[in-house]
């Protein structure tokens, strides 16, 4: 089992960057694919980023396609989200999630059971 935090959310302006992490405690980290999700208020939560267990495979979603990089440290335990360019519709909780399915570290998954253990969030708030 491993227990997730997110942190490095906060308030910033319309273009400017961000760089959330996410610190796994247990055991195995590496063996997680590991994801980004978010939820704008009065919105359902949406997939952003996903990785495989040894980071050579990302996905990510249309809306924030060249704009977010997906990444993760597994000597740290840590995954990361670099988000630039924000925009106002950027604006939500952002929550990291991971699973040990290894059809989806081979073939990706972007829903949000395929996803077994998730952090408590992390908001961002981009102003226009």
């Amino acid at each position: 089992q491993v227990q997730l935090v997110e942190s490095g959310g906060g308030l910033v302006q319309a273009g400017d960057s961000l760089r959330l992490s996410c610190a796994a405690s247990g055991r195995s980290f590496s063996s997680y694919v590991m994801g980004w999700f978010r939820q704008a208020p009065g919105k359902e939560r949406e997939f952003v980023a996903a990785i495989s267990w040894g980071g050579s495979r990302t996905d990510y979603a249309e809306s924030v396609k060249g704009r977010f990089t997906i990444s993760r440290d597994n000597a740290k335990n840590t995954m990361y989200l670099r988000m630039n360019s924000l925009k106002y519709e950027d604006t939500a909780v952002y929550y990291c999630a991971g699973n040990r399915s290894p059809r989806c570290s081979l073939h990706g998954c972007y829903e949000e059971d395929e996803y077994d253990y998730w952090g408590q969030g992390t908001q961002v708030t981009v102003s226009s």
